[in-house]
């Protein structure tokens, strides 16, 4: 049996004191994770590639550098990324330096034939192509006992709102991974959901709508082992929330990784920086709105959570070293930032708000000259 992901915890409410209390007691583990996808990054729509193009084993090459910025994880795409053929070198690596590989994804958005989607395809022949490699990412998972497969429907979608069925743009998708999921039951699912790029209007396009679809595939599941574990409450599928299509979205990044805990589906979370709106940037953390990322990290600190921090980053004009060693840098800032806040008078602040005028907005200042 595969090792579920156990999100119960995030579910659990606190009393006042019993926050503050957890506040006062709880510190990360920051586990942080990478995606070979950046180590070398392409070239876009306007512009060629600013760095010279590696293989697989140059970009493992690389990784061997990163141990020492706390990171813990790698993430890659499969087949294209990592393999049956080429995963001993990442176990080298894990086996050299304490990197493992945490997470694999579905190769599903780049390749030619998935021109009008992948899982939603409404052509049959392009739709089972992605279903088979979405069964084998699974496989693979299942036999490497990786932490969690991730599910980025970058290419699903439409692009004119006239004109699209959406039941069954939504029923083929979600029809698709259950299917997957049956084929190899036990293995955690998490979703990345992103307004727009590439597909002009993304299927799930916000954060709300991830987690209708986490629900809606777990309905459609009926596997005697997926079902088992769904009655002792574990969670199958669930989320992996990027801050950068967060605010993609006009969503606020700690409202909207909060929702996904209320439901006991946070498996994962990347980390970058955006500005509000715009095209997906994928900026180191914190060079734009440090807060949205302070505030996430502070309500990831008050449900307690346990699970990675990826860093999904594009850093075209810089070292890729440069930029995790810039990155990671951030994370253990902001975490140091908030293990120093006032928590009594934060939660007090919250419960009593008419005699608290003004006491958030002076921890705010203060933190600031930290």
């Amino acid at each position: 049996m595969h090792k579920i992901i156990d999100t119960k915890y995030q579910v659990i409410r606190k009393s006042k004191e019993e926050m503050i209390k957890h506040l006062n007691n709880f510190n990360f583990d920051l586990k942080i994770s990478v995606g070979i996808w950046y180590f070398t990054p392409s070239g876009g729509r306007f512009h060629e590639s600013y760095v010279e193009p590696k293989n697989i084993p140059q970009k493992l090459e690389m990784a061997y550098e990163f141990a020492k910025y706390s990171v813990k994880g790698i993430e890659a795409h499969y087949p294209s990324e990592v393999n049956e053929e080429n995963f001993k070198l990442y176990k080298k690596l894990e086996n050299e330096t304490g990197i493992k590989l945490i997470s694999c994804y579905p190769s599903i958005f780049y390749p030619k034939e998935f021109e009008f989607g992948s899982l939603s395809n409404p052509i049959d022949k392009y739709r089972n192509k992605a279903i088979e490699i979405l069964i084998n990412n699974l496989k693979f998972v299942k036999t490497n006992h990786l932490h969690h497969a991730g599910i980025w429907p970058g290419i699903d979608g439409y692009t004119y709102s006239l004109g699209t069925d959406y039941f069954n743009l939504w029923d083929r998708f979600e029809d698709a991974v259950a299917q997957a999921m049956d084929e190899v039951p036990g293995v955690p699912v998490a979703i990345e959901p992103k307004p727009y790029e590439p597909a002009p209007n993304n299927i799930y396009r916000t954060t709300t709508d991830g987690l209708l679809a986490c629900i809606d595939i777990e309905s459609r599941l009926k596997s005697k082992t997926n079902l088992d574990l769904l009655a002792q409450g574990f969670k199958l599928v669930g989320m992996q929330p990027e801050i950068g299509h967060i605010r993609m979205g006009f969503e606020d990044s700690p409202y909207a990784i909060a929702r996904c805990l209320r439901q006991g589906r946070l498996f994962h979370t990347h980390w970058n920086s955006q500005p509000l709106g715009n095209y997906d940037q994928d900026l180191n953390i914190g060079v734009v709105e440090w807060q949205q990322a302070e505030a996430t990290l502070y309500v990831l600190k008050m449900i307690g959570y346990k699970e990675y921090f990826g860093i999904d980053i594009n850093p075209e004009r810089m070292p890729v070293e440069k930029a995790i060693e810039i990155n990671s840098k951030a994370l253990n800032i902001m975490n140091e930032r908030i293990n120093r806040l006032a928590y009594e008078k934060i939660i007090n602040a919250y419960y009593n708000p008419e005699n608290s005028r003004g006491n958030i907005e002076e921890i705010l200042l203060d933190n600031m000259k930290s």
